[in-house]
């Protein structure tokens, strides 16, 4: 039917409703580089504020770094602004070769595929693989680009409790008689800043003759000793079946993702994966850069090793000025709030500090979960963080949660 008042009229409430409840998103327009220190126009004609980023996922600092913009330029002037085709017709330039046999050697599998993003490659590789008479097993929290690939294929979907691994073998149990089972967790989740148990979860794979796949977009580039990721970290390089993970967080904070592992199911995702099929090729200057991305990260482990500091004082600082955090390694910090409307006020008064901080509210989290999620960088300095938390304290004891508890908090804010 034609676009008519009646249609206009029904969107408009609900907006309306998003609205009143103080829960309404607002974009806010930065006009500088992503980095520790950012130039912000907030709200929409407002001047500039400069202030502190705390909530990006440039967590080793590269976004900006002058080798990776050269790398890119570089990139630019001799590749080219865009392929303008898939890859399987003409959109395969040697550099996106070179790039698939650096990830494959940085993360300890057998071969590489790359997407337009994680997201793609999520969409991609189940239905890629799996079939009527297969079973996905996922964790409860995995990240949405996985729930949304995981409805695009015809496999059985189960999910086990987060990180609970007496339920997921019951779950590999029930499944025995499906021809593949294939278990599906983020290494670090996103919202909450944990990690898998994958040293467990690749014992039980084994035990049950099942497959397993991991979203390691939050831990690819500075989790584990020398960054390779969650596998690193829990001693399991080369068992992972199936990693996918992303160039825009901490490989760079451009675009572009990929699915690694073995050899025959990345050789399926090349000839079955729709994203892969149907999309353009990555950038030649994104390429570029995240090809210099690595080499800077095979040389040394000085910025992880920073970025592991800065988030040792980032929780540190946090906890013992009375506020309620996710229990967690990694550079991800959530500060809980519980209210929706509280984790938006609290966002605008610490803007107002120079401290750019995003209030998270369902349905990114689950309702009554609310929260600020920081996230640290090794673009921090010390100072940035002793800031930082000077306006955390400010702020919350302007709103009188310092020292509380989650019922105390939700008794004057509500859920």
């Amino acid at each position: 039917m034609a676009y008519s008042d009646k249609v206009r009229n029904i969107y408009m409430e609900q907006l309306n409703g998003i609205r009143e409840a103080g829960i309404f998103k607002q974009e806010r327009f930065i006009h500088s580089s992503q980095a520790a220190d950012i130039e912000v126009e907030f709200p929409s004609g407002a001047a500039l504020k400069k202030v502190i980023n705390m909530c990006a996922n440039n967590y080793l600092g590269l976004s900006s770094h002058p080798e990776v913009v050269k790398a890119a330029h570089e990139g630019l002037d001799t590749r080219g602004y865009g392929m303008s085709s898939v890859r399987f017709i003409c959109g395969t330039q040697d550099i996106h070769r070179e790039l698939e046999r650096k990830v494959t050697e940085f993360l300890g599998t057998e071969d590489t595929i790359l997407f337009p993003s994680c997201m793609d490659a999520n969409a991609g590789v189940f239905e890629a693989l799996l079939a009527e008479q297969d079973v996905v097993i996922s964790d409860r929290l995995v990240h949405a680009s996985i729930i949304d690939g995981i409805r695009l294929c015809k496999a059985m979907r189960d999910i086990f409790k987060h990180s609970d691994m007496k339920h997921l073998e019951s779950k590999l149990q029930l499944h025995a008689d499906k021809r593949f089972k294939m278990v599906i967790t983020d290494g670090v989740f996103s919202m909450d800043g944990d990690t898998a148990k994958l040293d467990v979860m690749v014992a039980l794979c084994e035990k049950y003759d099942a497959l397993l796949l991991v979203d390691d977009s939050h831990a690819s580039g500075f989790i584990g000793s020398t960054g390779r990721g969650t596998h690193e970290k829990y001693g399991v390089l080369g068992k992972i079946d199936i990693i996918t993970t992303t160039f825009g967080k901490g490989l760079g904070g451009a675009s572009g993702g990929c699915v690694s592992g073995r050899r025959e199911l990345v050789e399926m995702c090349r000839q079955k994966a729709r994203p892969y099929l149907f999309s353009n090729t990555i950038a030649p200057v994104v390429v570029s850069g995240v090809l210099r991305v690595l080499d800077i990260l095979s040389a040394s482990t000085e910025r992880r090793d920073k970025l592991e500091k800065n988030t040792e004082f980032w929780r540190k600082g946090l906890t013992e000025t009375g506020f309620i955090l996710k229990e967690g390694d990694t550079p991800i910090i959530p500060v809980m709030l519980f209210n929706a409307k509280l984790s938006q006020d609290v966002s605008r008064a610490l803007y107002d500090e120079g401290i750019y901080a995003i209030g998270f509210f369902f349905p990114v989290v689950p309702q009554g979960q609310a929260r600020i999620r920081t996230q640290i960088s090794a673009g921090h300095e010390i100072h940035h963080l002793e800031k930082a938390l000077d306006a955390f304290t400010k702020v919350g004891k302007k709103f009188n949660i310092l020292h509380k508890t989650e019922q105390e908090i939700t008794e004057m804010y509500g859920t």
